[in-house]
């Protein structure tokens, strides 16, 4: 069984990232969401331009919807080597401490402040971090801004929360923080959430709006608080043990083209924010304001335990929210 076992192991290294009898390079892009959501757009755009540029040399297949595991397996999987591409986000502040910077509350402005803080903070700081780690960085995409939804009763304010069943991704910040605000978070990959709404196991969740239309949320959620807590980042990853292995040349422009899809990302993340307002509107869903100052006041805690927590914490926040200026000083 032991030998059966290494030769499944073996197998699969050679399964990815190889060349075919033709000297084909197939590479596989994983990501958990659903076709419709920003991160499947993205996915889809990056590899188009990919396989457009090394037509014949290269072809990246995406595999969504989980097919190849949740973010944690795809995790494990680019280590192993078995996939090549993986699009994770808030699961990255398990794997690297300061990537909780992203999971503190009402800490990005918008898209421009976001852009300001990758160059000043996240290359230098965060993506040396994570190769040490194991994960080569290519881009910083998006997930997007996150907002409630939940069957009860509209939230407006931390104190509606109280007693609310809401589902997180796996991240200790994002349930430190629905904590402080009174709720019951319960970690849970995104495949097993809406059989989870459905049945009331779960009374809400928190996600962008592709997202939760990607995923049907609408279904089995009539509240949509536009609470916009957090902004998640998506990161393009490399498993950094097998991404020295392809040739130069296609490194630098797997990496220039990542990089380069990012306008095409922040855009459509635009885009899709305003066209989904009006859709889940249209198809039911009650869908209100929130009282963000009186989270932003509830969730200072959080920062706080962050900078005693994390190494750096306090500095890598304080010039996070310094970079809200638009000169991007200190």
């Amino acid at each position: 069984m032991r030998h059966i076992l290494i030769l499944v192991a073996i197998t699969l290294l050679n399964a990815c990232g190889e060349s075919d009898s033709s000297g084909l390079i197939k590479l596989q892009l994983g990501h958990v969401s659903n076709p419709g959501a920003l991160v499947a757009e993205s996915a889809n755009e990056f590899a188009r331009r990919v396989n457009e540029k090394l037509a014949g040399r290269v072809t990246v297949n995406v595999f969504g919807s989980s097919q190849l595991g949740t973010d944690e397996v795809l995790l494990q999987k680019l280590k192993l080597g078995t996939v090549d591409l993986a699009l994770p986000s808030t699961v990255m502040s398990t794997v690297v401490d300061e990537f909780g910077l992203f999971e503190m509350p009402y800490l990005v402005e918008d898209r421009e402040h976001m852009k300001r803080i990758e160059k000043a903070l996240f290359w230098p700081r965060l993506a040396p971090l994570s190769e040490a780690k194991g994960y080569r960085v290519l881009a910083v995409w998006e997930n997007g801004f996150r907002h409630i939804t939940n069957n009860d009763h509209p939230i407006r304010t931390p104190a509606d929360l109280r007693g609310i069943k809401l589902r997180t991704p796996k991240g200790r910040w994002r349930i430190k923080m629905f904590q402080a605000y009174g709720a019951n978070p319960t970690p849970m990959p995104l495949s097993e959430v809406f059989v989870a709404l459905q049945t009331g196991v779960m009374d809400g969740e928190e996600n962008p709006l592709s997202m939760i239309y990607s995923s049907k949320f609408q279904e089995v959620q009539k509240y949509l608080s536009l609470s916009q807590h957090v902004y998640t980042p998506a990161y393009l990853l490399a498993g950094a043990g097998k991404w020295p292995k392809l040739p130069e040349d296609v490194r630098q422009i797997l990496e220039t083209t990542a990089r380069e899809t990012q306008e095409f990302v922040h855009r459509r993340g635009k885009e899709i924010d305003e066209e989904l307002l009006v859709q889940l509107k249209a198809e039911g869903m009650e869908i209100n304001e929130v009282d963000r100052d009186a989270f932003k006041q509830a969730g200072q805690d959080i920062y706080k335990e962050f900078g005693a927590a994390v190494k750096d914490g306090d500095e890598l926040t304080s010039k996070a929210i310094a970079l809200r200026d638009g000169e991007g000083r200190y």
